[in-house]
């Protein structure tokens, strides 16, 4: 072989082989990068009081998350102005993976167009990670009320302001669906805000209120005791508990589709490899039946969408209350 032959094999098979080493060193690097994390407990911050929905969604999924990744996720109660504490000390936490955010509905699509000075933008400030879990609401009324929701439409509209709507507090999910349900009935039916949900329940149950939406958590043991009665749900699917009642959209009502979901989430700038580990892992879990079964218990059906779906469904229910809050001019001081 001439030596001019043999010298550009050579550097060839140099370079080859550094350029070899130089893959596999990037593929070590990113592999440590991937299992830094976690490597202590992470932070579930709930801006809500114990013990409510999004605590007992998240106590379902949170044992198998720990056995997946080998940390504690301690979930934090954060309670205050309506949401907003919470959801700040997220916003401004390090984007480091140790501190999330487990908030539903209002926090990420409804507060910025209820409160004139809510002092962030959740959809700009928040890393969406996965929507967790779904629940519709359940559209009642009392045992002796009309029989469907057309029929509660035209007895309000030929009774203006004498029929009613309860819920537990201006801009939660069920006055938004009640203020929707009157703007289609043509804005005929009163709204009465409670101070949470069991006073509205008992309200509905005590003939003071002819309408409530309500979680299956809320309202499912009146249901069955046969204490109120459902009309429709506001899922696109019928609700599994109550297969009999119809959706709102077989009811005659497609546009009232309001549900309540909870989404966890991370500060901006966060490392994108941390949301794709911790995604991977959310999606075996959701998937599982046995989660299923538990999430079905408190009435929230299991979703699992992934960051960019999470992202794209925030913005598109954000865009639907914003015109839903400013056509009723619903405002929260």
């Amino acid at each position: 072989m001439p030596q001019s032959s043999f010298n550009v094999s050579f550097i060839m098979f140099k370079t080859f082989r550094t350029l070899f080493l130089l893959a596999c060193l990037n593929v070590s690097m990113l592999y440590a990068q991937e299992i830094e994390w976690p490597t202590k407990p992470i932070r579930i911050v709930y801006p809500y009081a114990a013990g409510g929905v999004g605590d007992a969604i998240f106590r379902v999924i949170g044992p198998a998350l720990e056995a997946k990744l080998g940390q504690r996720f301690i979930v934090d109660n954060k309670t205050g102005a309506d949401g907003k504490i919470g959801t700040l000390e997220v916003v401004n936490a390090k984007p480091d993976g140790y501190t999330l955010l487990m908030a539903p509905t209002a926090n990420y699509s409804v507060n910025q167009h209820l409160f004139a000075n809510l002092g962030y933008d959740p959809i700009a400030l928040l890393e969406p990670i996965s929507l967790i879990a779904e629940a519709p609401l359940i559209a009642v009324t009392s045992m002796s009320g009309p029989n469907s929701l057309k029929d509660f439409a035209q007895q309000a509209s030929s009774n203006p302001k004498k029929f009613n709507y309860g819920s537990p507090g201006t801009g939660s999910p069920p006055q938004l669906a009640g203020a929707l349900f009157s703007q289609l009935a043509g804005n005929s039916i009163e709204h009465i805000a409670y101070r949470g949900t069991p006073p509205m329940v008992m309200a509905m149950v005590g003939g003071d209120i002819q309408l409530a939406f309500g979680s299956w958590s809320a309202v499912g043991t009146q249901i069955k005791a046969g204490k109120i009665k459902a009309l429709a749900t506001t899922g696109s699917q019928r609700f599994e508990e109550i297969l009999n009642v119809p959706t709102t959209k077989e009811a005659g009502y497609p546009d009232l589709t309001i549900t309540n979901w909870w989404i966890l989430s991370a500060p901006k700038n966060i490392d994108l490899k941390i949301i794709q580990k911790l995604y991977a892992e959310l999606r075996v879990i959701l998937n599982d039946t046995q989660i299923k079964s538990k999430l079905l218990d408190i009435g929230h059906a299991s979703i699992g969408l992934d960051p960019k779906e999470s992202a794209a469904f925030i913005r598109s229910e954000s865009a639907k209350y914003k015109n839903l809050i400013l056509k009723n001019s619903i405002k929260v001081d």
